[in-house]
């Protein structure tokens, strides 16, 4: 359809061979983006996942629309087509738009040995129903529809090809204006036409057609006629619409993650003893305690865990000592932890030993309207009889070192808090002397990435010397964390170190 009487005169068209490795780069990307779709694996329940593929989804549009243009540019204007008429030579509206548009070659999914770029065979659902071209002739009222616009608009052959009047009767009333606003400025300005409108077809399917064109001036540069090229972009649009709905749906996610990751710290402070270095209890025993902790958050995630760690003095001179750990992350975590901890520090205040004050925390969390399970231990010590009573849910068993070298003290028995009702929770009796060294933690610290086995344990134990030899609790603490910081932990972890003053 090109003439030499547009208003805006083309520019000379391309060398073939230049458009043809234009195809060749464009068929090779588009299958290249067409395999990293198939291989995208789609979670519904993931944002991430859902903005890729819709990503993946437009630009493979956008390729076949760019691989169509391409297959037109290459062919040019066929033969039988009178320039700047859009008809041809025999003026038969059925024989111009169909030639050029055969020539599109980025079919949805091309024909078996078609190879894109060459012709290809148009059906439904391919690129090629997707695009059709018109003319309206001012002159003689004659009007020039291709088959694929009919089928763009529903419309039956038979019925003809409509006029510019009877348009605006399929086109949504709130686009109306914009398709009369583009044909006036067109007619009357000279003006090209660019833009989009959606029209309810005759079977009352909805399309979002896009539509470009310009005016045909006459040899005393009137408008003589006005040809058109739409193109059905519902599916483009929709694509765009997926993307950026799950860019904004990935976005909300990110912005409750962050949310929920400051509340959750913000509860994790309120509740944690907010220590910067060594504190000392039972002042006024022979062998006072020296007692520091660290929280390592986990490196797979941003969100904060159910550990904890605690020491508090007792109204009757002994220690509480204690190290947790609920599963999940995030707020749900945290206020478990929270509304746990609390439960701990009221019940060892009013003197439940730690037997006793397990079975009660397994019986809070089976009633809990978060139900989680935990890992927990609570030592209670005595500092004029220098001994700790211990009793443990499922969770390590504290580490002592004494004269140099360190073991695994051996856990009472003692089941998950939650996992099963009435659990029996023993308690043993430990001597502490002075100079003694005990590494409480929690098994986010010694797992590592998933590895099951005592390896993080006998790292652990191997520090023995460097801690026996550190000036304070802060110091080992700063030892163990130096060790274990760097690994690529699945969860967030607790370490205490506890030194029996000499």
């Amino acid at each position: 359809m090109p003439s030499p009487l547009f208003a805006d005169r083309p520019a000379q068209p391309p060398e073939p061979g230049t458009v043809d490795a234009l195809i060749s780069q464009t068929r090779r990307l588009r299958g290249e983006v067409d395999a990293v779709r198939r291989d995208a694996v789609t979670d519904e329940d993931d944002p991430q996942q859902r903005w890729q593929r819709a990503l993946c989804d437009l630009a493979v549009h956008q390729l076949d629309d760019l691989g169509a243009h391409l297959g037109q540019l290459r062919i040019g204007v066929p033969e039988g087509v009178a320039p700047g008429t859009g008809l041809g030579t025999d003026a038969e509206p059925d024989t111009e738009p169909e030639a050029v548009l055969d020539a599109a070659p980025f079919a949805a999914d091309p024909a078996p040995g078609t190879a894109y770029g060459e012709a290809a065979p148009a059906r439904t659902g391919s690129l090629l129903s997707r695009v059709g071209s018109a003319e309206w002739n001012l002159l003689t009222d004659e009007v020039s529809w291709s088959a694929e616009l009919f089928q763009i608009f529903g419309r039956p052959r038979e019925s003809g090809p409509m006029s510019l009047d009877e348009m605006p009767s399929m086109v949504f009333a709130e686009d109306q204006s914009v398709l009369q606003g583009m044909v006036t400025d067109c007619l009357i300005d000279g003006k090209p036409i660019d833009g989009e409108f959606r029209i309810v077809r005759t079977d009352g399917r909805v399309r979002t057609v896009h539509m470009t064109g310009e005016p045909v001036l006459d040899a005393d540069g009137c408008t003589a006629s006005m040809w058109a090229v739409l193109r059905d972009v519902s599916e483009l649009r929709r694509s765009q619409r997926a993307v950026r709905e799950t860019r904004d749906s990935l976005e909300r996610s990110r912005q409750i993650e962050r949310t929920e990751r400051r509340v959750a710290v913000e509860l994790q402070e309120a509740v944690l003893p907010p220590w910067r270095g060594s504190l000392r209890f039972a002042h006024d025993g022979p062998a006072p305690l020296d007692v520091a902790a660290h929280y390592l958050p986990a490196a797979s995630t941003g969100l904060i865990g159910g550990d904890w760690y605690d020491a508090l003095a007792l109204p009757d001179g002994d220690a509480l000592l204690t190290v947790g750990d609920l599963t999940g992350h995030g707020v749900a975590a945290t206020s478990s932890m929270a509304m746990l901890l609390g439960a701990l520090r009221g019940m060892a205040v009013a003197g439940i030993r730690p037997g006793a004050l397990m079975s009660h925390l397994n019986q809070l969390l089976e009633t809990s309207v978060q139900p989680a399970l935990g890992s927990a231990m609570c030592c209670r010590y005595d500092p004029v009889a220098q001994t700790l009573t211990w009793s443990q849910a499922g969770h390590p068993a504290p580490l002592l070192f004494r004269d140099g070298t360190g073991y695994a003290l051996r856990r009472p028995e003692g089941v998950l808090l939650g996992a099963t009702t009435g659990g029996r929770y023993g308690e043993t009796e430990t001597r502490l002397y002075p100079g003694d060294l005990l590494v409480l933690h929690t098994d986010g610290l010694t797992r590592g990435s998933g590895v099951q086995d005592d390896t993080g344990t006998r790292r652990l134990l191997t520090l023995g010397p460097r801690l026996i030899e550190a000036r304070d609790a802060q110091e080992c603490v700063r030892a163990v964390v130096e060790e274990f910081a760097e690994e690529p932990r699945e969860d967030d972890a607790c370490v205490m170190v506890v030194r029996v003053g000499r």
